[in-house]
């Protein structure tokens, strides 16, 4: 966001480090990934594919740094929407504490403290109808919790300006105005607290507000109701709002200034004008602009789809099975990392035999461009042409209305408001590069799908870089030809592209002059617009006192092979066309180096597996790295310091409501071996066992710098009784340690809240005598199975974190499933906070053992 310069910026504190599990344990360092506003990124490096000759056969073999002078390859595939099962559960950012007695709270829904749908041990399944009762928000003890005020049995709907309407906040009105108000008192307000539809639009805010009381007083129908209706009115004022500004927009043309004294009175008489045409338009349908200033944490309420959340509860309550999995859909598509939700959809899913549910907030273009990229890989090219075709003019219809909506208010960050005292040019300066940096941004905007941080790269671009192959491949030159010089406008000196508007300017000599075909108008326009934002931008930045980084909006990760490009010359290609290559599209590629095969340096260690033999990518099996009688030691202590939800930020059944789950760190194990709770020498053999798997892991892997722990966890599951007959869920569902998997776009994204840090993962086994909980690896899809490893005493896989090593845990049906779980880091910023302490107390104990001359502290594990 654009902001005025300040004197002087002084750098955020670091963040302390914090022990953390992937999918296992407590939040560590949401590691580097994120950005701060608009123009403050950090953006996710990958790789770029590109549209390849198709002929026969199959799919080009793509190249970790596709790059091609010979043939158009498939490019790099938009993510879908999915999901990673691992990840911690939503946060609601609204909940907040309440407001001193006698006041209304400024923000948040008027009528009632706000309550989240999405607390409790466990979410209702889809399949259960009967009443429950509902659970409380300090049920959840994922969340930390703030303290609340109790709902009123009844009460007014508080105005905006801080009481009951009309009323000063905390007066009581008088005895004739009390009869008077006794009937609306008395009798129910309309639609389960939502007031009768007609005259002006009702705010969303307040309907969600009452959708949220009816929830939480157990009036599901008018829960449903209030709460659709607040996801109608959001619409609704969006669509008018837009509807009155394009108007306005065409009747009141903004005149140019004149010259000499006056001459500006012109172009500012058109501005007022048209705030006038906008205001008549906007008020017999909105009433007063001020009823639909929504508070900023009810806004992000709806950007996060939490009303999908009340409603599907409200649904499965209403025996609404249908409504209610397409609800909670639409809420996961913007909460991937929401594991519960995805349980409760698999469980829909198995039970009602539906595979597809609908997203009732999808965006058409996304929608549209994804399917246009499923036909491409397909080599439907008609179809890919209709799709790719028909989200190009949803995007650049999407882009004209969010250049409208732009234009609303803005936020200051660096004023109060009444503070605020600029002078008439710095107030129409500020204000106006707000709004152009908002609609700057539009780009980035509609390639961001719902619930994730990054842009999908080089969005418009790639429209029209399937678009010149899949024209190519139906014949039509011309097309061809008008695409490709469409992408090279984004990308001029792209030499693929380039080669391919050589090779179809070749085809149409002596049909066509190639000369007369011109990229086109849509995209020229758009990117002379965003040229002169940016230039616009860049002036205010450097003139005005605004700090302001220019992002590339177009990026072009690496590079394509040779044989994803049309060849160069007509007399090159084969009789039969471009011939495709039949390869398996690989894995992410890692961000280092990656080797393996290093000594074991134990001889007792026993090698089994290595990655050829797991059928992937930095993997190895391990046997006998401890004994049969340091497993029933390590064991014993367990079962003498393990909690229930130990690790898992205290919730017993995490992954799954058909086990319970308890854990213990090495500090806590020490700890009760210090204060003599557990015997001292067995707790010790924690931090023993755990050194020594991270020794192995290190030289296996030939790795050149220092290991350190990120979190070490000692994890029991436990089958339930009574809950294992027809389950088909996992124990863990499929995930990557590093990076949030989309299974749908064989993508793994490595952005926040995923534990991006992470370099490398083991899991050391303590015992076979339990039914199920294989270990699995999968292919990025979550679905097809590579390797499957059983459980024993001493057995130790090890892998790498990132997404090539998709993994999960099968349901364990009976018995209990103990494994000492450890994730390393190769960044020393990111080491184990509980770690660190534990070493102290190990250097302290081997002091009072051995004296100080005596101990033998290894170097690499100093800060």
């Amino acid at each position: 966001m654009l902001r005025a310069a300040p004197a002087a910026v002084a750098p955020p504190p670091r963040p302390r480090l914090a022990a953390g599990g992937a999918g296992a344990g407590p939040a560590g360092r949401a590691g580097r990934a994120g950005g701060a506003g608009p123009f403050k990124r950090c953006r996710r490096r990958g790789r770029r594919h590109r549209p390849g000759v198709h002929g026969a056969s199959a799919p080009p073999p793509p190249q970790p740094n596709p790059r091609s002078p010979r043939r158009p390859g498939p490019p790099h595939r938009a993510p879908l929407p999915l999901t990673d099962p691992r990840v911690p559960l939503y946060r609601d950012p609204s909940r907040r504490s309440p407001e001193p007695a006698g006041r209304t709270a400024r923000r948040g829904p008027r009528t009632a403290p706000r309550r989240d749908p999405l607390h409790g041990p466990h979410r209702p399944e889809l399949h259960r109808t009967e009443p429950r009762t509902l659970p409380h928000p300090a049920a959840d003890p994922h969340r930390p919790e703030r303290a609340r005020t109790a709902l009123p049995a009844a009460r007014p709907v508080p105005s905006r300006r801080g009481g009951a309407a009309g009323m000063a906040p905390g007066s009581r009105p008088g005895g004739a105005l009390l009869l008077l108000l006794l009937p609306l008192l008395v009798l129910p307000a309309a639609g389960g607290g939502c007031a009768a539809e007609g005259g002006p639009l009702e705010p969303f805010d307040a309907l969600y507000a009452s959708g949220v009381e009816a929830y939480y007083g157990g009036d599901f129908a008018g829960a449903a109701r209030c709460l659709e209706r607040a996801l109608r009115s959001r619409r609704e004022l969006r669509a008018a709002r837009l509807r009155c500004r394009r108007l306005c927009r065409a009747q009141v043309r903004l005149a140019a200034p004149g010259p000499g004294p006056g001459g500006d009175l012109a172009f500012l008489g058109s501005v007022l004008r048209r705030a006038e045409c906008v205001r008549r338009c906007e008020e017999p349908r909105l009433g007063a602009v001020s009823r639909h200033r929504a508070a900023e944490e009810v806004r992000a309420d709806f950007q996060r789809r939490v009303p999908y959340s009340y409603l599907q509860r409200a649904y499965i309550q209403l025996n609404k099975l249908e409504e209610a999995a397409n609800a909670a859909h639409t809420f996961f598509m913007a909460n991937p990392e929401h594991m519960e939700i995805q349980q409760d959809l698999e469980n829909y899913k198995t039970t009602s035999g539906k595979v597809s549910l609908i997203d009732w907030e999808a965006r058409q273009h996304m929608e549209d461009y994804s399917a246009g990229v499923r036909h491409y890989d397909k080599e439907e090219y008609e179809l890919a042409i209709e799709f790719l075709e028909r989200a190009l003019k949803g995007y650049y219809s999407e882009d004209e209305d969010c250049q409208i909506m732009c234009e609303g208010p803005q936020r200051f960050e660096e004023y109060e408001y009444l503070d605020y005292k600029a002078g008439l040019y710095e107030a129409i300066a500020d204000h106006y590069m707000q709004v152009l940096a908002c609609k700057h941004d539009c780009v980035r905007e509609l390639a961001t799908r719902s619930g994730r941080i990054s842009p999908i790269e080089n969005f418009l671009p790639l429209h029209y870089d399937y678009l010149q192959f899949a024209y190519y491949r139906v014949g039509d030159y011309v097309k061809a030809l008008e695409c490709a010089k469409s992408y090279l406008l984004f990308h001029p000196d792209d030499e693929d592209v380039l080669e391919n508007a050589g090779y179809y300017e070749g085809l149409l000599e002596g049909a066509v002059d190639p000369a007369t075909i011109k990229p086109r108008k849509e995209a020229k326009v758009l990117l002379r617009r965003h040229k002169l934002e940016s230039h616009l931008l860049q002036v205010a930045a450097a003139g005005l006192g605004y700090t302001y980084t220019e992002p590339n909006y177009w990026n072009r990760y690496g590079a394509r092979q040779d044989e994803h490009s049309v060849p160069s010359s007509i007399s090159s290609e084969p009789e039969d066309g471009p011939r495709l290559s039949l390869t398996k599209k690989p894995m992410p590629k890692p961000d280092r180096e990656l080797k393996e095969g290093g000594p074991l340096l134990y001889s007792d260690v026993k090698f089994v597996y290595n990655s050829q033999q797991l059928n992937g990518t930095q993997r190895v099996l391990l046997d006998n790295v401890i004994s049969e009688e340091q497993c029933r030691e390590l064991h014993r202590v367990a079962s003498g310091i393990m909690l229930a939800g130990d690790g898992y930020r205290g919730k017993t059944s995490p992954h799954t409501p058909n086990e319970r789950f308890e854990g213990a760190t090495v500090l806590k194990a020490l700890k009760y071996g210090y204060e003599g709770r557990v015997p001292l020498k067995s707790a010790r053999l924690f931090y023993d066992i755990s050194e020594k798997a991270r020794r192995i892991v290190q030289s296996y892997f030939l790795l050149n710098s220092t290991l350190y722990f990120s979190y070490t966890h000692l994890v029991c599951r436990t089958a339930l009784s009574g809950q294992q007959e027809r389950r088909n869920d996992l124990s863990h569902p499929i995930h990557a340690d590093n990076c949030l998997l989309d299974p749908e776009a064989n993508e793994c994204w490595k952005e926040p809240p995923a534990y991006t840090f992470r370099d490398y993962s083991a899991l050391l086994y303590m015992n076979a005598d339990f039914e199920g909980g294989e270990f699995i690896f999968t292919e990025m899809d979550a679905k097809t199975v590579t390797a499957s490893i059983k459980p024993k005493c001493g057995r130790m896989i090890s892998f790498s974190s990132g997404g090539e090593n998709p993994h999960g845990v099968k349901a364990v049906t009976k018995g209990q499933r103990c494994a000492v779980a450890l994730w390393f880091t190769l960044d020393p910023l990111y080491r184990e906070l509980e770690r660190i302490q534990a070493d102290e107390v190990i250097a302290m104990l081997d002091q009072e053992h051995l004296g100080p001359s005596e101990m033998n502290i290894n170097p690499k594990d100093e800060l």
